[in-house]
């Protein structure tokens, strides 16, 4: 499945001895943290109604779960989790709590389903950023869990800073949790981003061999390698991926839904239920929303990935587009529901360029090699003065100056 009439990627990714190892589960669950990490981005707040929106869409793009906030950070994130329970979108909803019991009954007034119940778990953040003893983190844990089972939400516990604690260390902690507390599902927990690919199936075979839940997989993409490593998670058995709307969240923000989704389906053969078709759509509706714009080369959501400058790849798309246009991209624009692709003008464009916007503009014009090369200079010192592409009207201007020059010679 390297080649579809929507995408063509490398056929090394199915080759047996990349796959052998491989222990995907049957079914993968895309638990969405928008409204509560991806919150937590510096300067980020959404008001009630556009959590309502951002969890409509969610629910529209058939993401499994949603994690609508914490009560305890707003009366606002109380209100709104309630509402969206209410609504019945589809999706699981749980709410976000600290390992104190406090939270946890806000959780159950707001009416969700699940929890997902953080405690400091590194030696070092323990003493020096909570001022804790170890056992009152512990204390507190099970306390917390304990509360949530009696009221039937399922716990998914969440150990942050786990990733730069001695490893033993915090199984020990997690499998006290685990026996004298309460855990439906433990999160492997990479707060600061500090986990490399090649960690993960390590962490996945310690954590198995003395913990027996199902596990999720909440990376922060610190180094930009929360795909990468959630991707290894759930090659390793790992059920639940935590991923927000366009990556944003605290620092360096979350996973990326859309990368991960596209990368599962298209290299993967996994398909998730994802309606692929409104990834572009909903990366804009954030936009929108945060005021936050996405690179133009952004992986699966950037405006600018199906812009083409480059002259020699203005011939390929020439000879392509119409029939192979997979040659171009490694997958369609519209599996994702962005625009069809265009060639732009600027300081890379070459001769089939021009004669495509000559067309583009509906300007037939028959172009000596000299007076060609005349119009591709002129692109190219435009491009390099405005240090950017040109527009319609700015081509426009040059095949004029073009045109004289011819005429007066």
């Amino acid at each position: 499945m390297w080649e579809t009439k929507d995408w063509f990627v490398s056929p090394w990714n199915y080759s047996d001895e990349v796959t052998e190892g491989f222990e995907y589960p049957e079914k993968i669950k895309i638990h969405d943290v928008t409204l509560r990490d991806g919150e937590q981005q510096a300067g980020l707040i959404f008001n009630f109604d556009q959590k309502l929106r951002i969890a409509e869409r969610l629910a529209e793009m058939g993401v499994h779960r949603i994690e609508a906030g914490m009560p305890a950070v707003s009366k606002t994130d109380e209100k709104a989790i309630k509402e969206i329970v209410k609504r019945n979108l589809g999706p699981e909803i749980f709410a976000f709590g600290r390992c104190m019991v406090d939270d946890v009954k806000r959780a159950v007034d707001c009416g969700v389903t699940g929890i997902v119940i953080e405690i400091p778990s590194s030696e070092h953040i323990i003493k020096n950023a909570y001022g804790w003893s170890l056992e009152k983190a512990i204390n507190l844990s099970i306390e917390a869990t304990q509360y949530a089972k009696e009221n039937n939400l399922y716990t998914v516990f969440f150990p942050i800073d786990a990733s730069r604690a001695n490893i033993d260390w915090v199984i020990n902690l997690l499998e006290r949790v685990a026996t004298e507390g309460h855990m439906d599902a433990l999160a492997l927990v990479d707060t600061f981003g500090g986990l490399s690919p090649h960690a993960i199936p390590y962490l996945v075979k310690k954590i198995r061999e003395r913990i027996k839940k199902p596990l999720e997989a909440h990376f922060h993409n610190d180094f930009g390698l929360g795909t990468a490593n959630t991707l290894l998670a759930l090659a390793s058995g790992v059920e639940v991926a935590h991923t927000t709307i366009s990556g944003i969240g605290e620092r360096c923000g979350n996973t990326a839904y859309e990368e991960l989704v596209m990368a599962l389906l298209t290299m993967y053969n996994i398909d998730i239920g994802i309606k692929y078709n409104k990834i572009y759509d909903t990366a804009k509706m954030m936009e929108e929303i945060t005021g936050i714009t996405a690179p133009p080369n952004r992986a699966i959501i950037g405006d600018g990935i199906f812009h083409i400058e480059a002259g020699i790849i203005a011939s390929w798309f020439k000879n392509c587009i119409d029939h192979k246009p997979l040659e171009l991209f490694p997958f369609k624009w519209d599996l994702v529901g962005q625009e069809k692709p265009q060639v732009v003008l600027g300081k890379g464009s070459g001769a089939d360029s021009v004669e495509l916007w000559l067309e583009k503009v509906g300007r037939p014009m028959k172009l000596s090699r000299d007076d060609m090369l005349k119009a591709i200079y002129k692109i190219k010192d435009k491009a390099e003065e405005k240090h950017g592409l040109l527009t319609e009207e700015e081509f426009l201007a040059i095949m004029d100056s073009v045109e004289r020059e011819s005429e007066n010679n």
